[in-house]
């Protein structure tokens, strides 16, 4: 069996990783498998420092398909380009897709027109916002799906309420466990830790990614002026790319001292700087689930999130844009009046054991 896993962003490996290393044990054991990793981006993206695969030990993508490009589009047209090139001279079996980006989706129509088997990993999130275009991507990618890997029981009725049969919806659980548990013993304190004399349990964090919300910078202050003024004398450590740590520099008030805005992070070393902090704020659903797995209160610049078993069950809480119900949430951080919370079903990682037994046998 040939296995196609295609990746468009960063994040996309972390939830890769563990199926890569589960098919390499199955070929250990005997098993015909083997895999092959596609990027649909550029080799040169930044965002892929060589210590994101050794980190997740796992080998750089196999093939980049080179599409760089604001445009969706743009994007979507030339990857379904160049992943039909891909197709075409090598023998593919099954193409696992993950997530909802437009790269995703691309690759999910080119398999299907070339009669290929198709496996969505984390299949039936919704946001229930179809003005997004993430939305209509999961709509799509879910549609086309011969197999849908879902990481819990809400997930699996939706797909079913939108048509899938009964026999192409998995619940294997959550697939980012696997990563979190594997690399739990292998996290690198940062230096930072003793060239800032920062304290385990003593600092939130703060990530930002969504361009919708560093688009409006009148609003945005306000939420970080809520943080600030919530955390009290707790230092707010705030691990930053590009745009944003340009848009947050400039709303940050230049005599706060406890505000800290610090280059990225290698993937080990931000999962210890997450793991032992009092509280996160971020509108990062990855970083969402990181903390609920790590019991780390956690607050979500989002009305909504794909994985609501973070907030029913886990540590997470939404607060949308608003600031005030924001500050409110970091002084309960900060008083130690967090809500109790637990690991929701199936986050025992072995998602990615379970994956691959289906494959194999189907």
């Amino acid at each position: 069996m040939n296995i196609c896993i295609v990746t468009g962003a960063r994040p996309n490996f972390i939830k890769v990783a563990p199926i890569i290393w589960a098919i390499n044990k199955a070929k250990n054991d005997g098993k015909d498998i083997n895999y092959s990793l596609v990027y649909s981006g550029v080799a040169s993206d930044d965002t892929l420092e060589d210590s994101l695969f050794s980190d997740l030990n796992i080998s750089k993508p196999d093939v980049y398909l080179g599409v760089d490009c604001i445009s969706l589009n743009e994007l979507t047209g030339r990857v379904m380009s160049e992943f039909d090139k891909y197709l075409d001279n090598n023998p593919t079996d099954v193409v696992i897709v993950v997530d909802d980006l437009a790269s995703t989706m691309a690759a999910a129509i080119v398999t299907k027109k070339k009669g290929k088997k198709l496996a969505h990993l984390v299949a039936g999130t919704r946001s229930f916002d179809i003005k997004m275009p993430k939305e209509i991507n999961r709509m799509v990618i879910d549609g086309l799906s011969d197999l849908l890997f879902t990481a819990g029981m809400g997930s699996n009725s939706i797909v079913s309420r939108e048509g899938a049969e009964i026999s192409q919806v998995y619940m294997v659980g959550n697939i980012l466990m696997d990563t979190l548990r594997f690399n739990h013993s292998r996290l690198h304190r940062p230096a930072i830790f003793d060239t800032n004399g920062i304290k385990e349990k003593a600092y939130f964090v703060f990530t930002l990614n969504r361009k919708a919300l560093m688009s409006d910078k009148m609003n945005l202050k306000k939420m970080v002026d809520a943080v600030i003024r919530s955390a009290g004398d707790h230092l707010i450590i705030a691990p930053l790319r590009k745009e944003a740590r340009q848009v947050i520099d400039a709303l940050v008030p230049s005599e706060c001292k406890n505000f800290v805005i610090i280059d990225p992070l290698t993937y080990l070393e931000f999962g210890y700087l997450t793991a032992n902090a009092m509280g996160i704020v971020t509108d990062s659903g990855n970083v969402a689930e990181e903390a609920t797995f790590n019991n780390v209160p956690c607050i979500t610049l989002n009305s909504y999130t794909e994985h609501i078993e973070t907030v029913n069950t886990g540590s997470n809480a939404l607060v949308g844009e608003d600031a005030t119900l924001l500050a409110k949430y970091v002084s309960d951080i900060n008083d130690g009046k967090w809500k109790k919370c637990a690991l929701p079903d199936r986050w025992d990682g072995r998602t990615a054991e379970r994956i691959v037994k289906i494959l194999l046998e189907k």
